[in-house]
């Protein structure tokens, strides 16, 4: 398994990245400048649209045109209570709080399922164990207990297996209080946790009193590509976090959901851990906008790549293969003959799509997004035709 990072989208889709190729590659790679705009480029990289700033405040006009928004005062009222609304709406949940980062979500909700125990398990390849800088153990004082080392998932045998061993092999009680769950996994290329093993691991640890937190940072593909929705994921949980910037174009953000009593434990928690932030409207009218519809243009980019894949197994010198338990990130395998970088530079400069280069594992892995709508898929073909010939070497 590759580390896919989630911050190569930065590297790789700034036009400031191009001058780092060499001059001889730059030269064969175009001999026009491409003054495509970057709203109409098409992404392979990322989880969604990640505006430029001047793409932001055009879209930001747009939806205070059509509807104007208002400003919050430390994450409530106004636009913002319209986004929190609409976030209980779709998860089923009976209140929801605004924070300005996933991880401040993952660790106060963790540590407040906890109570006075010391354990949680989570996934060995979690953003919770592997990306939050050990905040569990050096600010909350909560043991994470990694399962399934380098998996997507973990069973409810091996949950099981695990508690028991930690209540039997140390000398002092210090006992299990959550369980957290991130899908799809960030670490295992975007592969979702299989729903129907929550569901088992939601009904033993509602017998057992052990509270269950969802990571779903990425949850809007989870749903998509398993055919399933927002609530049918939620309710196997007692919190759950999503993100505000991966799909619905906000610039940074994140909401917790849960029942009344938890969330209105966390406003004073928000505040002491120095993550209230005195207005919002930005995060909050773009994500709104974006999750009006989010539904919709989630099954579109299903139904669009899974058609694009099926006219692109034409092209001889490179095959796109899907992984077990899959969302929206695809390994890509180019022929023996093809040179990555003029292949990604010929992309760029001549189409307005940015690709990428091969991990470790020789896959260049790409996502499919929102970006995808903006082309027409016998465009995107021709596109990969054309720069594929001229990658040959």
């Amino acid at each position: 398994m590759t580390d896919f990072k989630r911050r190569d989208f930065i590297r790789l889709s700034s036009v400031a990245a191009l001058p780092l190729l060499s001059p001889g590659l730059m030269g064969l790679a175009t001999t026009t400048v491409n003054t495509s705009k970057d709203s109409e480029a098409v992404y392979f990289i990322n989880d969604g649209i990640f505006y430029k700033p001047t793409d932001f405040l055009a879209q930001l006009q747009e939806i205070n045109r059509q509807s104007p928004i208002e400003r919050d005062i430390y994450g409530e009222g106004a636009t913002m209570e319209k986004l929190l609304q609409k976030f209980i709406e779709i998860t089923g949940k009976e209140a929801a709080v605004y924070l300005p980062s996933g991880t401040l979500a993952n660790q106060l909700a963790i540590s407040q399922l906890c109570g006075t125990n010391t354990k949680a398990c989570v996934q060995e390849t979690s953003h919770v164990y592997r990306d939050e800088g050990d905040a569990a153990q050096t600010l909350f004082n909560k043991r994470l207990i990694p399962l399934a080392a380098g998996k997507h998932y973990f069973t409810l045998e091996e949950l099981q297996e695990s508690i028991r061993y930690h209540q039997e092999a140390e000398a002092f009680a210090a006992g299990v209080g959550a369980i957290s769950i991130e899908t799809p996994v960030r670490r295992c290329d975007g592969q979702a946790f299989p729903l129907a093993e929550i569901k088992r691991i939601s009904a033993w640890c509602k017998q057992q009193g052990y509270k269950l937190h969802l990571d779903g940072a990425r949850l809007h593909m989870a749903t998509a590509f398993t055919d399933s929705s927002i609530e049918a994921y939620a309710e196997c949980f007692d919190s759950v976090y999503m993100c505000l910037y991966k799909y619905l174009g906000a610039t940074g953000g994140a909401v917790l959901c849960g029942d009344k009593a938890f969330i209105d434990q966390m406003h004073h928690l928000i505040k002491i851990h120095g993550g209230c932030i005195f207005t919002n409207w930005t995060n909050a009218a773009m994500a709104l906008h974006h999750l009006n519809t989010i539904d919709e243009v989630m099954g579109q980019i299903k139904a669009k790549s899974k058609a694009l894949f099926t006219l692109m197994a034409k092209l001889k010198d490179l095959e796109i293969l899907p992984l077990v338990d899959g969302t929206n990130l695809f390994n890509v395998k180019l022929g023996k003959g093809i040179d990555p970088q003029k292949l990604n530079a010929r992309l760029r400069a001549q189409h307005n799509i940015i690709f990428g280069q091969p991990k470790a594992d020789g896959f260049v892995k790409i996502k499919v997004n929102p970006t995808l709508l903006r082309r027409d898929n016998q465009q995107i073909y021709d596109s990969f035709k054309e720069a594929i010939a001229f990658a040959k070497v």
